[in-house]
C-alpha cells in the first residue's frame, strides 16, 4: 500500500520591497503591487456590447484570459504594475502624440521586463511570470489602478500622482504572493470635465469612456480606412495620436519630473505634415525604424499628414496634394483629392446673388 504524501508546502511570500526595487533597478519609472484576483467584466462588456471599440475586434477575444490573471498563468498570485514616464521638458511642437515621437515604448518595456524576470528568479529561483505590454491579453490600465500608480480619469488615461498621465504602461503576472500589497488609488477628478468638454470630435459618451469610432487616436492609429467625413476637418493638427484630453488636463500642468530619455524626439517625430506627407517608403522605413509610428504604416502616416493640414499650409502645400491624388495608394490619394476639394470649395468666387 503507497504512502499518501502531503502537500507540498507553499512557498513563502517575496518581499515587496525586494520585487519594487528589482523593478525600479530596471529603469521602471513606477511600480505598483496587486492581488491577482479577476478584474471586473462588466465595464469591457458593455464597451463591446456598444460597438465602441470599432474596428479593434481583438479585444473581444480570449475574454476570460483578459479579465483572469490565473487563466494566463495557473498559480497567479500577484500583478505587478509597471510605468515608463515619456515627459521631455520643453518637448517640441509636433502634430505627433508625445509618447510616439522618440523610441517605441513597447521596445523600452519588452527589454526592461525580461531584465526584470531575470532579477525576480535570483530572488526565487523557479517562479512562473506572465508579462506583457498593451498588445498583450492583460488590462493594463486596471491593474495599475489597482495597484496605487494613479487612477484612470474621465478621459480613460491612467493619471499618476508625481508624473500625470504621461506614462505608458506593461504588467506582469507572478505564481508567488509578496507580503505586502498597495492599495488601490482613488479618483480624484472631482468636478473637472476640462477633457470631456476638450475632445476635438466629442469621443467620450460619459466619462472614463472612450468611443473610438469618434477618437482621433484611433482613426490616425488603427483604422486603414479614410476617416468619416464629419470627423475629417477635426484631424488638423493630428497625424498621429491626440494629446487634446492630456494637454487639458490639471494633473498635466504641474511641473512635473522629466521622463525617460529615450523617449526624446527623434527627426521623424518632428517633421512637418509636408515633410511627413512626401516622404518615400525607403525614407520612412529608415527614419521610422523603432518608432510607434510604424504602427499606422507607411501609407496611414502619409494620409494622416495630409488630412491634418490647415487650410493655409494646404494651399502652400498644392503641388504636392496634386502629385499625391495620384498616388498608388488609395487612402492617400483620396485624403489628397478631398482636401483640394475643400481647397477648390474655399477659393470658389461668390455668387453677388447669394449673399
Amino acid at each position: 500500500m503507497s504512502a499518501v504524501l502531503p502537500p507540498a508546502a507553499a512557498a513563502p511570500p517575496l518581499s515587496a520591497a525586494a520585487v519594487k526595487a528589482a523593478a525600479l533597478a530596471c529603469r521602471f519609472t513606477l511600480v505598483g503591487l496587486a492581488r491577482a484576483d479577476k478584474l471586473s467584466e462588466g465595464p469591457l462588456l458593455r464597451w463591446l456590447d456598444q460597438g465602441q471599440n470599432a474596428g479593434l475586434g481583438w479585444m473581444g477575444d480570449r475574454l476570460p484570459e483578459r479579465l483572469d490573471p490565473r487563466v494566463v498563468l495557473p498559480g497567479a498570485a500577484t500583478v505587478v504594475a509597471l510605468a515608463i514616464s515619456y515627459r521631455r521638458p520643453n518637448d517640441e511642437r509636433s502634430e505627433i502624440a508625445r509618447y510616439a515621437r522618440g523610441r517605441d515604448y513597447h521596445y523600452a518595456h519588452r527589454d526592461q521586463l525580461k531584465a526584470l524576470r531575470k532579477r525576480l528568479l535570483v530572488l526565487a529561483p523557479g517562479i512562473e511570470t506572465y508579462a506583457c505590454v498593451d498588445t498583450g491579453v492583460a488590462m493594463e490600465k486596471p491593474w495599475a489602478e489597482r495597484a496605487g500608480l494613479g487612477f484612470i480619469g474621465k478621459n480613460g488615461c491612467l493619471i499618476t500622482p508625481v508624473h500625470g498621465s504621461w506614462v505608458t504602461l506593461s504588467v506582469m503576472f507572478l505564481d508567488r504572493a509578496v507580503d505586502r500589497y498597495d492599495a488601490p488609488a482613488g479618483n480624484l477628478c472631482g468636478d473637472c470635465t476640462r477633457c470631456l468638454v476638450g475632445c476635438p470630435t466629442d469621443a467620450f459618451p460619459q466619462a472614463g469612456v472612450v468611443d473610438a469610432r469618434r477618437c482621433l487616436a484611433y482613426h490616425t492609429i488603427e483604422s486603414p480606412e479614410l476617416a468619416p467625413l464629419p470627423l475629417r476637418p477635426r484631424l488638423r493638427g493630428h497625424v498621429f495620436g491626440c494629446d487634446v484630453c492630456q494637454e487639458v488636463c490639471p494633473f498635466n500642468h504641474r511641473d512635473l519630473p522629466a521622463g525617460d530619455e529615450r523617449m526624446a524626439a527623434r527627426p521623424l517625430g518632428l517633421m512637418s505634415n509636408e515633410e511627413l506627407a512626401g516622404l518615400s517608403r525607403e525614407e520612412f522605413d529608415v527614419l521610422a525604424a523603432g518608432m510607434a509610428l510604424v504602427r499606422a504604416q507607411y501609407d496611414g502616416i502619409r494620409r494622416n499628414a495630409i488630412l491634418a493640414l490647415a487650410p493655409a499650409r494646404a494651399l502652400r502645400a498644392r503641388a504636392l496634394l496634386e502629385r499625391l491624388a495620384g498616388d498608388e495608394s488609395p487612402v492617400v490619394s483620396g485624403a489628397a483629392r478631398w482636401v483640394l476639394s475643400e481647397l477648390a470649395a474655399r477659393t470658389e468666387p461668390q455668387d453677388p446673388r447669394d449673399a
